[in-house]
């Protein structure tokens, strides 16, 4: 990367993520604008994710996140023959965790009649419905995530049983991880809830379909887009990344 396309990279990063939260609370029917608790959740989603990195770093490379093991395999920095049995397990990990959630406010989430409240606990939905630019917005985000996560991550990790492989997310590195999570939902989660992660949206969401499957209304419709845009950002962020 020459010092010409560095600035370049920097300074669009810059815009994106500060014009992003402006735009966020400051434009009609975003999450920023209409919800007064959006920092709120952004602040818990960024700590949540330093949480969980923290803890699993050293073991696993805590990538947590399906877009970012095909990312990083993408980038010939993982090994594709581990991404199975990862994604696998961040989904059932997702789907574990929402069951715990709704176990905790059970007697909340039976006191609140607005379903489409409820869903939002597990899953993610758009502010606008616009199929393509819901999928860009889920490109986008993950495209950044990923992207940043290469210049955080430490170089190798070591795993038992398995040849010494390149890329996991340190535990020291968890905070800038958990800080770019919560600037990413601030500037740029405002359009679609930023699932950014195919297992964060699609394990709760069926979660939510079994234990809610009266109400029938976990809007399989839109599901595609939060497994299918995060997989392609976190794609493009490696191509970009071998690019550069």
């Amino acid at each position: 990367m020459s010092p010409f396309i560095a600035e370049f990279i920097g300074t669009c990063i810059l815009i994106v993520l500060g014009a992003g939260v402006v735009s966020n609370v400051s434009l009609k029917n975003t999450a920023g604008e209409k919800d007064p608790k959006w920092i709120l959740i952004t602040i818990a989603w960024g700590f949540a994710v330093f949480v969980g990195v923290f803890i699993t770093g050293e073991v696993s490379g805590a990538h947590l996140n399906p877009a970012v093991s095909v990312g990083l395999a993408m980038a010939h920095k993982f090994d594709w023959a581990l991404v199975p049995m990862y994604v696998l397990a961040q989904t059932l990990g997702a789907m574990f965790g929402s069951w715990l959630n709704y176990q905790l406010y059970y007697d909340h989430f039976k006191a609140t009649s607005d379903e489409n409240t409820i869903r939002g606990c597990f899953c993610t939905a758009p502010m606008i419905k616009n199929t393509s630019r819901n999928f860009l917005s889920e490109v986008y985000g993950t495209f950044f995530l990923v992207f940043a996560i290469f210049y955080i991550a430490k170089p190798s990790l070591q795993i038992e049983g398995v040849d010494q492989i390149q890329y996991g997310i340190g535990a020291l590195d968890a905070l800038p991880v958990g800080i770019l999570v919560w600037v990413i939902g601030m500037s740029l989660g405002g359009t679609t809830g930023y699932a950014i992660n195919p297992a964060r949206d699609f394990g709760p969401r069926l979660v939510y379909a079994i234990l809610r499957r009266k109400k029938n209304n976990a809007n399989w419709s839109y599901a595609w887009i939060p497994i299918l845009g995060p997989l392609t950002g976190g794609i493009l962020a490696g191509i970009v990344f071998n690019l550069l």
